[in-house]
């Protein structure tokens, strides 16, 4: 399968491998340029279901021509009438109702046209809806008494003779309402699947969406101020340009101070994706430092957490680096927690000045069925879109021995 494509991936790329039936849905592009023609496949099919009709036919021709209680002449006649209903089936594309319509008392007529009045009904279950089943196939199974009454079969007894033949009938019925069943099954689990993707793409797009409105209304809070005063005083000076040399140089200072913090806010800024991330309260906002107590807590809370701090001094990590290892952890233990309860954590941060600093959290699988979360997967993306802002890379996904593995790697200057 094809991620959430139900079509098998051999055939998806082979139109020529499908009904033409199933090709056109699949492509329906392609159907209205060309229409509906038929495909290798339906040649294929069309061919041996000829075939079937005419063995079917020559094993009822010779059944007629050896039975006592036909005459010679209608046994040619029920030949030729056989071949004729053979012939037509190659039109059971273009008119199935129809041709299984006609081919009903056709087949009361002629024991060697039986095959193709099979082969019509079978058509006719595949590509119609039940009602002209029902119609055309209630109309078989009560002709076949007759049939048997007409030209009863010397080596069968009369009531045996009539339930071979409404059970053939209800067989060839069964078997192509089956394929048909099959076929609508394929296409809605195909358009489900579609549709499934179509609205994860829009909810990643929103959860970036809402993530980077969120990046743009802290910048506006943080930078405000600072851009504000970073103007008023550069209109003094502009305004004032025979002010005493004291003044300038104070304003220049604070012009050169005020630039450097909107520079460092800026960089913190650039690693935060929520607006909620910054704490009302006026509280710093938490680093590596405060890893130890994430941990911590996360215990208090029943989970079973490792920490494997390779990092020599957490407080020389850069604030607005710790803060993006800090949230990504906090984040990758909610996760364990909602979709791996019970399992051991383990994280594990390393890194040096120059080379980075890089965060794996990894949890085996969960040892029994655990409730789906609505909403799953839009954490992940803000992590990503996190790290990518911090000038980092995030990874997750499943390692081949089961559970759950992410790993991060963010810049750490020298």
């Amino acid at each position: 399968m094809s991620g959430t494509d139900p079509t098998p991936r051999s055939l998806a790329g082979r139109p020529w491998a499908l009904p033409s039936a199933i090709a056109s849905e699949l492509d329906p592009d392609h159907a209205r340029r060309r229409g509906t023609r038929r495909t290798v496949r339906d040649w294929l099919v069309d061919f041996t279901c000829f075939l079937t009709a005419v063995l079917i036919g020559m094993i009822g021709a010779d059944a007629v021509g050896n039975n006592p209680h036909v005459s010679a002449g209608y046994a040619e006649l029920d030949q030729v009438i056989g071949a004729l209903a053979c012939a037509a089936v190659w039109l059971r594309r273009r008119w199935p109702v129809g041709l299984a319509i006609a081919l009903v008392p056709v087949g009361v007529a002629s024991d060697t046209a039986g095959g193709a009045a099979a082969i019509a009904l079978f058509t006719l279950a595949v590509h119609r809806p039940f009602r002209y089943v029902a119609w055309v196939g209630g109309a078989s199974v009560l002709v076949v008494p007759l049939t048997c009454w007409l030209r009863p079969d010397a080596d069968m007894p009369y009531g045996i003779a009539i339930a071979f033949g409404v059970v053939l009938t209800a067989a060839v019925m069964g078997w192509g309402m089956f394929v048909r069943s099959r076929r609508q099954l394929l296409l809605s689990l195909r358009d489900r699947a579609l549709r499934a993707e179509n609205e994860a793409a829009l909810r990643a797009e929103q959860a970036q969406r809402l993530a980077r409105e969120a990046i743009a209304r802290e910048m506006h809070d943080v930078l405000a101020h600072r851009l504000t005063l970073l103007s008023v005083h550069a209109g003094a000076l502009e305004f004032r340009p025979d002010a005493p040399r004291a003044e300038i140089v104070r304003a220049a200072g604070v012009i050169r101070e005020s630039s450097h913090e909107a520079l460092q806010d800026l960089r913190q800024v650039i690693g935060v994706l929520r607006g909620g991330d910054a704490d009302a309260s006026g509280r710093p906002q938490p680093t590596l430092t405060a890893l130890d107590t994430l941990v911590a807590e996360s215990r208090a809370a029943g989970m079973k957490v490792v920490l494997d701090n390779r990092v020599a001094d957490p407080a020389s990590v850069p604030a607005a680096v710790g803060r993006t290892a800090y949230r990504i952890t906090q984040e990758a233990l909610t996760n364990a927690r909602k979709h791996a309860p019970g399992t051991e954590v383990t994280v594990a941060v390393s890194g040096v000045p120059g080379e980075g600093l890089t965060l794996s959290v990894r949890n085996p699988a969960p040892a029994g069925d655990v409730p789906k979360v609505p909403g799953s997967g839009q954490g992940l993306i803000g992590l990503t879109e996190r790290a990518s802002l911090a000038g980092g890379r995030l990874e997750h996904g499943t390692p081949p021995e089961g559970g759950f593995h992410l790993e991060a790697w963010l810049p750490w200057a020298p």
